[in-house]
């Protein structure tokens, strides 16, 4: 499964996600203007809030699956619909990425949705219960290997803002931009 072939970055490709992993998106900085940095910086964060979404959309579907082999392993009988708020709980997750906060929401929230329901239509999360239990491993490897390509892209759009920030930060100190400029604007 390949990053274009689920939609990850192509390229001389259109989408937001090709702009900014776009080899020319995030060099010469500095003979940038301070609006253009601050625009570009937008649309990275956007795109990362975007990955995020998808991300955690993906985890959750992970995290129902494997409960359900769990339970299966384990001889159990209770439903997994009766146990979603403690699977889906992040109380197990080690991985929680860089923490960032992210100042906007995803977009395109539907799409993202579509997307990752694609990757299991076979194994309806919310009917798991009518699954072999190769079916449901099949799926979990699906959504695993595209969560994979999901966290390369959302890493990669980070270290795009991460160069985008820092060069904002710099003008900042420099004294070359001015926060009451900024404040104007808004």
């Amino acid at each position: 499964m390949t990053s274009s072939a689920q939609g990850g970055p192509q390229s001389g490709g259109r989408r937001r996600i090709d702009k900014v992993l776009a080899d020319d998106f995030a060099t010469d900085l500095p003979g940038l203007d301070i609006d253009e940095l601050r625009t570009r910086r937008r649309e990275a964060e956007q795109e990362e809030a975007d990955l995020s979404y998808v991300r955690r959309m993906l985890q959750g579907r992970m995290d129902i699956l494997r409960a359900e082999l769990a339970r299966r392993s384990g001889g159990g009988n209770a439903k997994i619909v009766e146990h979603l708020s403690q699977v889906l709980s992040d109380t197990g997750r080690s991985d929680h990425g860089l923490g960032r906060f992210l100042r906007v929401e995803p977009s395109r929230v539907d799409e993202h949705r579509r997307a990752v329901e694609q990757v299991i239509a076979d194994v309806g999360v919310s009917e798991v219960e009518g699954h072999s239990d190769d079916d449901i491993r099949g799926a979990l490897g699906r959504l695993e290997e595209f969560e994979h390509v999901i966290s390369e892209d959302r890493r990669s759009v980070q270290k795009v803002m991460d160069a985008l920030t820092a060069e904002v930060a710099a003008r900042y100190k420099s004294g070359a931009a001015s926060v009451d400029d900024l404040l104007a604007e808004r």
